[in-house]
């Protein structure tokens, strides 16, 4: 293969990349971060998916999570997510997705202290809520002064760590609405 053709087929599969991710850029190093980037929201949409996934099959086995015989079908999916990409040191946060067949009182207060107990601030939320009506609840936290003293005392909060939290809160505010 000549210098040419293997330059037109370099050309021609940055082309190819260029359109599947919706690139408008028109280096190759602009065309390969546009496509790093759309790469790192497939893999983020795929983690929320098998969270959500993974979550839902919880549920449908086990009616224990939220009491006994009252079973409350809740999906948490929680993503980690990079909230300045501009800095030189990036700082880290989480995509927070939390989803009920029904809402009840105190549930978005039960949610977001769960969230302030990980040291956590909502720095962008998109709720709805009412009551005897499904609740959605997606956010973006990130590290509070409360969340920046627990890592620099060793200890970090991770996915699970927030997941497990609010399905506690979550199990809480049911158990709490049922006595």
């Amino acid at each position: 293969m000549s210098g040419k053709e293997k330059k037109a087929a370099l050309e021609e599969k940055l082309q190819l990349l260029r359109s599947v991710t919706k690139s408008n850029a028109a280096n190759k190093t602009s065309i390969l971060v546009d496509a790093s980037k759309y790469i790192k929201e497939l893999k983020d949409k795929v983690e929320e998916a098998a969270a959500a996934a993974s979550w839902s099959q919880a549920d449908t086995d086990s009616s224990s999570a939220f009491g006994s015989g009252s079973a409350m079908p809740a999906t948490v999916s929680v993503s980690s997510v990079e909230l300045d990409s501009n800095s030189c040191s990036s700082r880290r946060g989480f995509r927070i997705n939390v989803s009920t067949e029904r809402s009840r009182p105190g549930l978005l207060v039960s949610v977001l202290e769960a969230l302030e107990d990980l040291g956590l601030d909502v720095l962008d939320a998109d709720v709805s809520c009412a009551d005897d009506t499904a609740f959605r609840f997606q956010a973006l936290g990130g590290s509070g002064q409360q969340g920046k003293q627990q890592q620099h005392q060793g200890g970090s909060v991770d996915e699970q760590m927030v997941q497990q939290a609010v399905l506690q809160a979550i199990s809480k505010c049911m158990d709490d609405d049922n006595e």
